[in-house]
């Protein structure tokens, strides 16, 4: 399932290269593998409990999601990061997203809303975290933010827009953690707005709210100072 996305325990029926890929995917969002960091197959091999042979597809999987760059024989790095990048995400999340939404809102049955408000509910309590000043709360905050978003448009119907929108959400993802930049109370204050547009089947508003809640995390992102030193 999408909306657990970014667990990284191993579940029932997966292979060594499936845990292995979530693992890394999540410390390239995460920033614990830094943007332009050599991926050096002997270290990994012992860090993630996978072969080499297995790295690398996995590794070629994420350059396809454009999380690594594939360098032909000199290997692997972490994809770098670039301002311009930055705001080209920016535009496609909202792009992709607010169409997601509007056909969810129209199609959206009562499940639906369900999950969107328990979603919600998950995200509340880590930005309370993070409000409190608790470190646990940096952890799981990607998650459950992609859980909340997820849950609003998960009743689109349309399986490659999903596709997409995920990936692109990673890499948007990750300029978010290198600058720590998570927004507080305005943040926090705009996804409780969407939860409640989203169950009034306001689309306009919803819309609307959601292109300003995606680019005022970029403004914040470009406020830290923190991603030209990243």
């Amino acid at each position: 399932m999408e909306i657990i996305r970014f667990d990284t325990d191993e579940r029932q029926g997966d292979t060594i290269g499936d845990t292995a890929y979530r693992r890394i995917r999540s410390d390239i969002v995460h920033g614990r593998l830094a943007p332009d960091e050599k991926l050096k197959l002997e270290r990994m091999k012992e860090v993630y409990s996978a072969s080499v042979t297995t790295l690398r597809e996995i590794l070629n999987r994420l350059a396809v999601e454009e999380l690594v760059s594939a360098e032909g024989q000199r290997g692997f790095r972490v994809a770098p990061i670039d301002e311009a990048e930055l705001h080209d995400l920016a535009r496609m999340r909202i792009l992709l997203e607010s169409h997601a939404l509007r056909e969810s809102i129209a199609s959206g049955d009562v499940e639906w809303e369900a999950c969107v408000v328990a979603a919600h509910y998950k995200l509340s309590s880590v930005e309370r975290e993070l409000m409190e000043g608790r470190p646990a709360g940096d952890v799981n905050w990607v998650s459950f933010d992609w859980g909340f978003h997820y849950a609003m448009i998960s009743a689109c119907g349309q399986k490659v827009l999903m596709r997409t929108h995920s990936s692109i959400y990673d890499r948007l993802a990750r300029y978010h953690m290198l600058a720590l930049a998570f927004r507080g109370k305005p943040a926090v204050e705009e996804h409780e707005r969407l939860r409640d547009l989203v169950i009034e089947r306001k689309a306009d508003a919803a819309v609307e709210l959601l292109a300003k809640h995606v680019q005022s995390g970029v403004d914040c992102i470009m406020q830290s100072g923190r991603i030209n030193a990243a």
